[in-house]
């Protein structure tokens, strides 16, 4: 048998380009990327949540809160930060060469896609206009009522105080915000 192609030349993995370690078929993230050292058994998922954990760890670790040097705990702050993002743009690398092997292999599985989240967003503007109906309903017949109550002076008790309480009375209470 012939050996892969894949990995003849310097800093290229075993393999067809682009092609996971592993299992065929298995999307994987154990792919080392070029420039990055990583352990043999580290993922970037594995990574990325190492790094957040160091994050969260340095803004609430008790070396910072005990320590005087704002220069130092800034730094340090700095870095894990900068350690995280790095690794997140990695991921994100990841998933986006994924995501145009998707589509260079399947493109009617993008087209599905992109047909599918149009659809619920008309179904979300629905829903949207729906509720819009319902209100412009409740104050159309806020404001008719108002207009018929005007309509009838015949029956408007004498007096200023009587004329309020009939009108208030009339008039629904406000809606609570919720």
């Amino acid at each position: 048998m012939a050996a892969p192609l894949g990995g003849m030349f310097s800093g290229q993995p075993p393999g067809p380009p682009g092609a996971p370690s592993g299992h065929p078929g298995q999307a994987s993230l154990l792919q080392a990327t070029p420039g990055a050292p990583r352990s043999s058994n580290s993922t970037l998922v594995d990574e990325l949540e190492s790094s957040f954990e160091a994050c969260f760890a340095s803004l609430v670790s008790q070396d910072y809160v005990n320590g005087t040097d704002q220069e130092e705990i800034r730094t340090g702050v700095d870095q894990c930060i900068q350690k995280f993002l790095d690794i997140a743009r990695q991921t994100e690398c990841f998933f986006l060469q994924k995501r145009l092997q998707l589509s260079v292999q399947k493109p009617e599985q993008v087209i599905k896609e992109d047909v599918s989240e149009l659809r619920n967003e008309l179904q979300r503007k629905d829903a949207l206009v729906q509720k819009h109906l319902t209100k412009l309903r409740h104050w159309q017949q806020v404001l008719e009522d108002i207009n018929v109550q005007h309509k009838k002076p015949a029956e408007i008790p004498q007096g200023s105080l009587a004329y309020l309480e009939q009108a208030s009375a009339n008039i629904p209470a406000p809606l609570k915000q919720t």
